[in-house]
């Protein structure tokens, strides 16, 4: 049996005060185990992000728990947070968030020199990824010299060089035209089947949603 990387316990998330408080998520229980490709899908506005949010320490739960690889990580200190970011956790964003002063090859291997792992292992890394995702030509470029497929699939480099314990993906092909969508999709399937990354994907497209081995609904 795998190992189970994420326990989402009865997790609700309130904004607001005084009367006027909106109700973010509602509830919401459920796990992932080690290997697992989720989607996460709903109608816009019924948390889907809020949730991912929370998940990643962006965001705090107003109530309920949330365990990754066996941490609460919902009672971390802020010193805590920081160290379980950098170490079990690989985001990519919808706009993609690389450093424009920086090479494609020095954004990836950012991750890793912060982790202050030794030069000649963030170089084996940094390039085996760039293989794995066929971004090897353009490691020497800046983020504003490539299209925006080879940004994200940069941005999912970068998520998954330091082998978190999970990669949260919230709309990553939103910016991207079909054919990039696809490249992008087709190297997370390729990194969920070959290396058992486990990814966690919030979604509103039934294509994108495809690639996922199991689909949890927000109502």
């Amino acid at each position: 049996m795998n190992e189970e990387v994420l326990k989402v316990s009865n997790i609700e998330k309130y904004y607001g005060r005084n009367g006027n408080v909106t109700k973010a998520i509602d509830n919401i229980s459920f796990s992932v185990e080690e290997g697992e490709f989720i989607g996460i899908m709903g109608p816009s506005g019924s948390g889907k992000t809020t949730l991912l949010n929370c998940i990643s320490t962006i965001d705090k739960a107003t109530s309920g728990k949330i365990f990754v690889a066996g941490d609460d990580i919902t009672r971390l200190n802020s010193k805590k947070i920081s160290k379980f970011r950098r170490e079990k956790l690989g985001f990519i964003f919808q706009d993609f968030n690389l450093l424009d002063t920086l090479t494609v090859y020095e954004n990836i291997a950012l991750a890793l020199s912060i982790l202050r792992v030794k030069s000649s292992e963030i170089d084996k890394r940094v390039k085996d990824i760039a293989k794995r995702l066929n971004i090897e030509e353009i490691l020497k470029k800046f983020p504003w010299e490539i299209s925006g497929g080879q940004k994200q699939r940069v941005a999912a480099a970068r998520a998954i060089v330091t082998n978190p314990k999970i990669i949260l993906a919230d709309e990553p092909t939103g910016a991207l035209d079909s054919k990039s969508s696809k490249a992008l999709l087709e190297s997370l399937n390729d990194l969920n089947r070959d290396l058992n990354a486990t990814i966690l994907m919030v979604t509103h497209d039934a294509f994108t949603a495809s690639y996922a081995k199991r689909i949890l609904f927000i109502k």
